[in-house]
């Protein structure tokens, strides 16, 4: 039962872990969103609802008329009049291309960038209001749409406007639009979820540990346990890791209309999980890395021969360093007497470092399976050295 709800408790603490130090943590957030300024769906969008909420009202008929009426009473012939008149079409799609090159030119700039980065600083406080409820900023909840308020972009792009020439800019009122980042029906459902998620966040991963420890120590064959604890922890965040996909299909296939660009949608959404699938990632790399470990220990006939053959290497690569002078004397001898206990000291140091790690990587299980590797390598070669040493010195003293 121990097993069971540890297996059941590790994808859990995972998104726990998640919506703790990472939706909560305002320089962690920012750090995953500033890079959505470079996105390309990203500055599409944002053009698109910049140029929309800049609309520069130029009554390109009102000015067409007028410069054909002046035309006329200066004696032109009504033809060249009618000509110019016709021309409001093209002066209209002038006006709105300039808009958007303007705005193009800002979305595309280092500016953007840092008015981004700025505006999600300051409003990562109403991401925790989308979940929590708590909370106010630049981004806004209103029934269950996460916005983030563009009004200072248009402010830019509004200036760049007038600066360009095209004066009645100027006459552009102050406008807040607003930038869809998320929207859900059950958001108000999702906030009890992660309030709960975040008061835990910092307890229920120690306690899954615990309890998965304590289900392993109380079976009566613990190496099996273990292999089982682990790929059963594995195969739960794969499930969770394969819901986060079909999710993701359902939400873009779902989408309001006021949200206008399903590839800035995916985009954001996208960075937003982007930390959690890593560590569902690697907490299913780890479980198999540890199934795969607690079965090399193991009786089987595969295992005894992985296991000969490292010591039959071991000690041939001893016997050759004694037989050259490469000698680990006391050291060698010492460590053959206690490897059993060098060798789950390693281990244990490794697995305080993997539990301190900020944020452990698919990459850091690795280096530290690697970093373990060598030591036992380390520690099979001094071994294998102290009882070379040792059987060399019995045999000197019997002849």
């Amino acid at each position: 039962m121990l097993i069971v709800l540890t297996c059941i408790l590790v994808p859990i603490s995972v998104l726990a872990v998640w919506m703790h130090n990472f939706v909560l943590d305002t320089n962690r957030y920012v750090a995953t969103v500033a890079p959505l300024a470079k996105n390309p769906a990203i500055q599409d969008a944002a053009v698109a609802r910049i140029a929309q909420a800049v609309d520069v009202r130029v009554n390109g008929l009102e000015v067409t008329t007028d410069l054909a009426n002046w035309l006329k009473s200066q004696g032109l012939p009504p033809r060249v009049a009618d000509l110019v008149q016709n021309l409001t079409p093209q002066l209209d799609a002038a006006i709105n291309s300039l808009t958007e090159n303007v705005a193009r030119g800002f979305v595309q700039s280092d500016e953007f960038a840092t008015v981004w980065t700025e505006v999600n600083r300051i409003a990562h406080t109403a991401v925790v209001h989308a979940l929590t409820g708590q909370g106010r900023g630049a981004i806004g909840v209103e029934q269950g749409t996460v916005v983030l308020n563009l009004g200072t972009a248009v402010d830019r792009v509004k200036k760049e406007l007038v600066d360009a020439g095209l004066t009645p800019a100027a006459s552009i009122p102050e406008v807040h639009k607003t930038f869809v980042l998320f929207t859900s029906d059950k958001l108000a459902e999702v906030r009890d979820a992660a309030y709960w998620l975040g008061v835990v966040g910092n307890w229920l991963p120690l306690v899954t540990v615990l309890l998965g420890a304590a289900g392993v120590l109380l079976a009566h064959r613990r190496r099996r346990a273990l292999a089982r604890t682990a790929l059963g922890a594995a195969g739960a965040c794969l499930i969770v890791a394969v819901a986060l996909v079909v999710a993701r299909r359902y939400y873009l296939d779902h989408l309001p209309p006021e949200v206008q660009s399903k590839a800035a949608a995916a985009a954001v959404f996208d960075a937003l999980l982007r930390f959690l699938r890593v560590t569902l990632r690697t907490v299913i790399v780890l479980g198999v890395i540890v199934a795969l470990g607690a079965y090399l220990i193991g009786p089987g006939q595969f295992p005894r021969a992985v296991r000969g053959t490292t010591e039959h290497g071991a000690v041939v690569a001893a016997r050759w360093g004694y037989d050259h002078g490469v000698r680990t004397g006391p050291v060698g001898t010492w460590t053959a007497d206690h490897r059993r206990g060098l060798s789950l000291g390693v281990l244990l140091v490794l697995a305080l470092v993997f539990a301190l790690w900020n944020h452990p990587t698919v990459g850091t299980v690795l280096l530290l399976v690697l970093v373990l590797l060598a030591a036992l390598a380390v520690i099979a070669l001094l071994a294998a050295s102290g009882r070379v040493t040792r059987s060399e010195e019995q045999a000197a003293q019997n002849v």
